[in-house]
């Protein structure tokens, strides 16, 4: 390949999925050109051989570039931001302000996914007729009180970490919007969370990647 060419990037995964959405808003962030290939759940794809070589998890996205296979989406928007974003805000290179911004990539693995995918799954991809409300209405309260650290944390900044979007934001605002958006539960207000959504709406790859209906 000639020294003024660059491998092609290539992610694999389904435009509804929330960790595929996060990889493809950070990829319009960083004003970055990719091809997307559908797969998971209709599509299929990931239980075939060729797939599970590159991710043996069987999970998207899976991000493509060259002879380089990256799995794990939280592991791509870094990725993406060290090797084609270097010193962009989003990932700041000061010590202390990325492990503020990492927190909050760690946060959604270990505290916000867990309580998203019951609430989620129960009313977007539960048929009316096979829901049990009463359980997901459960789900939706244990999930209230943790969107409550973010409503909280965000009532004296604009943003996760202050006056900067970050990929803190990114992430954890991939998931607000399926919080926010999801119909049919009671949960409490939540303006300081609210208004930041607004804003993150606002932003170019949220409105195309992340606002569109959730299915």
């Amino acid at each position: 390949m000639p020294d003024n060419q660059t491998p092609k990037l290539t992610i694999w995964g389904r435009a509804n999925s929330v960790n595929v959405q996060k990889v493809l808003w950070c990829l319009a962030e960083l004003g970055l050109a990719y091809e997307r290939i559908d797969a998971g759940m209709q599509y299929g794809k990931t239980r075939e051989a060729d797939y599970l070589a590159m991710n043996p998890n069987a999970r998207i996205p899976t991000l493509v570039e060259g002879d380089f296979v990256l799995w794990e989406s939280n592991s791509i928007l870094r990725y993406l931001c060290l090797a084609h974003g270097r010193g962009t805000p989003i990932y700041p290179e000061a010590p202390k302000s990325r492990a503020a911004v990492d927190r909050w990539l760690d946060w959604t693995l270990s505290t916000v996914q867990p309580v998203d995918r019951p609430v989620f799954w129960g009313i977007v991809r539960t048929a009316p007729a096979e829901r049990d409300m009463i359980q997901v209405q459960k789900d939706a309260d244990a999930a209230a009180e943790v969107w409550a650290i973010a409503d909280r944390q965000l009532a004296t900044r604009r943003f996760l970490e202050g006056d900067q979007f970050t990929l803190g934001d990114l992430a954890v605002g991939a998931y607000a919007r399926r919080w926010l958006g999801v119909e049919g539960i009671s949960r409490p207000a939540q303006p300081h969370l609210t208004r930041w959504l607004a804003e993150l709406g606002r932003r170019p790859g949220f409105a195309q990647h992340v606002a569109p209906p959730m299915s």
